[in-house]
C-alpha cells in the first residue's frame, strides 16, 4: 500500500483512499504486535485476505475500469473527476472495502481456517477493531478538510451532506451480517451468486452517491 501511496499523484482518487486505508491497516497491525486479540492468527490472516481484495483492485488501474470489481468502479471511473472533494474519494473506498470486500473476506478467511464466523471469538475480536476505526475516522475526516475553508462555504456544507451520514463502524456492523448470510449459503452456489451479485451491485450504488459532484 505504501507503494501505491508513492505511485499516484495525491490528488488521484484511490490515492485519497490509500492514505486512509493505511492508517487503519498499520493500526490494526499494531494491536495484533500488542496482543489485544484472543485469536491473532485469525485477525492476522483476515488482515491479509482483506488487503488482498483492495490489492486486486488496484491492479484494474492498468485496464478499463470496466475490467474492475463491480464494487469498485465508480471510484475507479471517478478518480480524477473535478469537484470531487479527496474525503468523498476516501469514504467510497472505505465503502467499496468493508461493505463489499470484507463479508467476502471473513467467509474467505474462516473457510481458509477450518472455522466459522460465530465460532470462538472472531465476532469479538472484529468488534475490537472497531474500537479503532472510531478513534481514527474523524481524524482521518479532519485530515481532508481544508484548513483554510470559510464554515459557511456552500461546496462544503454541501460534501459534508453528502459524506456526513456514512460511518465506518455502522459498515462494519453491516459486513458482519453479510458475512454471516453468505456463510450460511457457501454450499448453495446460486444463493451465493446472487447474494454476492446483488452485494457488488448494491455497493457501487452507495459509492455513486458518495462521489457525486456537489
Amino acid at each position: 500500500m505504501q507503494s501505491i501511496d508513492a505511485a499516484l499523484p495525491a490528488s488521484d482518487g484511490v490515492a485519497c483512499f490509500n492514505r486512509m486505508y493505511l492508517e487503519v491497516t498499520q493500526g490494526v497491525g499494531r494491536l495484533v504486535t500488542q496482543g489485544s486479540f484472543a485469536d491473532p492468527a485469525f485477525v492476522s490472516r483476515l488482515d491479509v485476505v482483506f488487503a488482498n481484495l483492495y490489492l486486486a483492485a488496484v491492479d484494474a488501474l492498468s485496464g478499463p475500469p470496466s475490467d474492475a470489481p463491480v464494487a469498485w468502479r465508480p471510484l475507479l471511473e471517478a478518480r480524477g473527476t473535478p469537484g470531487i472533494e479527496p474525503i468523498q474519494f476516501a469514504l467510497a473506498g472505505m465503502n467499496a472495502h468493508i461493505n463489499h470486500d470484507l463479508p467476502l473476506a471473513v467467509v474467505r478467511t474462516c473457510a481458509e481456517l477450518s472455522t466459522e464466523p460465530n465460532a470462538g471469538s472472531h465476532h469479538d475480536d472484529y468488534q475490537k477493531v472497531d474500537a479503532l476505526l472510531d478513534a481514527s475516522e474523524q481524524s482521518v475526516r479532519e485530515s481532508f478538510e481544508p484548513k483554510d475553508v470559510v464554515v459557511i462555504d456552500r461546496h462544503v456544507a454541501a460534501v459534508a451532506n453528502v459524506v456526513g451520514n456514512w460511518s465506518i463502524n455502522v459498515a462494519r456492523d453491516v459486513a458482519w451480517d453479510t458475512a454471516v448470510a453468505l456463510w450460511e449459503v457457501r454450499d448453495h452456489q446460486l444463493a451465493t451468486r446472487l447474494l454476492t451479485g446483488a452485494l457488488a451491485h448494491t455497493v457501487a450504488m452507495a459509492s455513486r452517491g458518495l462521489l457525486v459532484v456537489v
